[in-house]
């Protein structure tokens, strides 16, 4: 008669049962499991935990495999379940065979020479993979619910249903614990997160995640991959933004709102500069860029960026591209390295450009925001949308008259036409965003300058409007026209004077206010 020892891995995959009711197991057969076991089982599914309360529910089955003769005894032994046990427990039970549901452990098994049974995943990964088609960028499953896709390109995705028939919770789960084992033994798939109930596998191209409850309020299983592999060339970047990525801008910030294509252009961006004779490596965690084998793609050291950022610093990279930027530490790690003086691409989430920026004020000291980050792309629907530079002045915030509120302020420019479109600066211990953007069209205006005054003739129509007087893009001033649509300004005063000056210097705009 056999003598099975079961292990933790073939309760939590509901193994057992399965294994008698389909003849994998010799019947009848005497079954032992470890009390140690059994109290931590218990322990952790006090705690919620989701594969503890599986390997309890198929310890259940137990008297009913005893009820039906493919069992004829259970026993409880006080063992530990690590190798080194095991062995001992070999050599002084030797017709016990262990029962294990993982591949490692039956290897390490195997080492030692301990009598075992490997139960290998029942579940067909290549079906799994077979839900990805032409055009597919993901698929969600979730048991209990048919399962959905993501179709198209990004600007045209739109969710489809793959099936009407609820994905079965067996097939599910059979699933998850085949792509988690995979995760522990094939090079090319890696386990990027695990957490209690929730893990995040890549996969060569597909990142997967992975819920099981209570973290979730069932099991799913969500994949992504990329779409398309493409070349800086392929986003038709102005000759000015290639210029500027190729020879001076050294902190980027790649942003845009979840699946609009940051991840593509990264990778696109990183074999850019591998190809331009750089040493380029990545900090990723998945790590789901799509690089050359030439660029190393590190991930977490002990669950941190910040020790991985310890040993990257030695392998003097010119460029590191860091995918995604969540949590603080993220955010001073991609800091800590631009400071050394390595050109960082950071990737982050955000629904606008300026967000991408503000992601920054609170974690980076206002008047260091600049020389740690100097070009923002935002991507949209896999397309360059707006290209903001960074820059440091000392200057009057706009819309503030005093000279004694002159100070630091971050400009924010768009890189393409040079236009300030936001100010950031502190004002009275907080930090200000300010948008300076003007109107395109400036009103007509004919200039008379009198002994003592100047005269700025803006015509009827323009009778009792407020007005602003720009030069070079930067607000000198505001003022209001008389009902007759001019406005009067003495030659001695701050305004007069910087309007005459801009005026003889060719270079005043006079735009409506809002």
């Amino acid at each position: 008669m056999a003598k099975y020892l079961v292990d933790r891995s073939v309760l939590e995959r509901a193994k057992l049962r399965t294994a008698f009711e389909r003849g994998v197991l010799e019947s009848p057969a005497e079954l032992v499991i470890s009390s140690f076991m059994v109290e931590e089982l218990e322990h952790q599914a006090k705690e919620g935990d989701f594969f503890a309360k599986a390997a309890l529910s198929e310890l259940e089955s137990i008297p009913l495999l005893i009820e039906k003769k493919a069992v004829t005894r259970l026993s409880v032994i006080p063992v530990k379940l690590d190798a080194a046990s095991l062995r001992k427990l070999a050599d002084t039970t030797p017709d016990l065979i262990v029962l294990t549901a993982d591949k490692i452990r039956s290897q390490v098994l195997k080492s030692l020479g301990v009598p075992h049974k490997y139960l290998p995943p029942e579940a067909d990964l290549d079906e799994f993979f077979t839900l990805f088609k032409g055009g597919t960028l993901s698929i969600h499953l979730k048991e209990g619910v048919p399962p959905t896709a993501k179709v198209g390109r990004p600007g045209r995705i739109k969710l489809i249903a793959l099936s009407e028939a609820p994905v079965p919770r067996e097939w599910l789960l059979s699933i998850a614990h085949a792509l988690l084992e995979k995760a522990g033994e094939d090079p090319d798939c890696m386990l990027e997160v695990s957490k209690r109930n929730a893990y995040v596998i890549q996969y060569g191209s597909y990142r997967i995640a992975i819920a099981f409850p209570p973290f979730s309020d069932g099991i799913e299983i969500t994949a992504v991959k990329p779409i398309a592999k493409v070349t800086l060339e392929d986003y038709k970047l102005s000759s000015k933004l290639k210029k500027r990525l190729a020879e001076k801008s050294e902190g980027v910030l790649v942003a845009g709102p979840p699946g609009a294509g940051k991840t593509t252009f990264t990778s696109a961006l990183a074999d850019f500069y591998r190809d331009s004779g750089k040493v380029v490596k990545t900090l990723e965690s998945p790590r789901d860029l799509q690089v050359g084998p030439e660029i190393t793609q590190y991930g977490k050291i002990n669950g941190s960026f910040k020790e991985s950022c310890e040993v990257l610093l030695l392998v003097r990279p010119d460029v590191v591209c860091f995918d995604e930027m969540r949590s603080d530490d993220d955010f001073d790690v991609y800091r800590d390295m631009r400071l050394a003086g390595i050109g960082m691409i950071g990737v982050v989430h955000c629904g606008s450009p300026i967000e991408a920026i503000e992601r920054f004020i609170g974690r980076v000291e206002l008047g260091m925001i600049p020389h740690v980050v100097d070009t923002v792309i935002f991507i949209r629907d896999g397309a360059i949308e707006k290209v903001y530079d960074l820059s440091l002045v000392v200057k009057l915030p706009t819309g503030l008259r005093d000279k004694a509120l002159a100070r630091p302020v971050v400009l924010v420019r768009d890189f393409e036409t040079g236009n300030v479109e936001y100010e950031i600066y502190s004002f009275a211990e907080e930090v200000i965003v300010m948008p300076v953007a003007k109107p395109a069209t400036g009103v007509h205006y004919r200039v008379t300058l009198r002994r003592n005054s100047v005269v700025i003739n803006l015509g009827g129509e323009h009778a009792n409007a407020e007005v602003s007087f720009y030069a070079r893009g930067r607000l000198i001033g505001s003022a209001i026209a008389d009902e007759n649509g001019r406005i009067v300004l003495a030659r001695k005063s701050g305004l007069g004077k910087r309007v005459i000056q801009a005026y003889k210097q060719g270079v005043l705009e006079v735009l409506p206010e809002s």
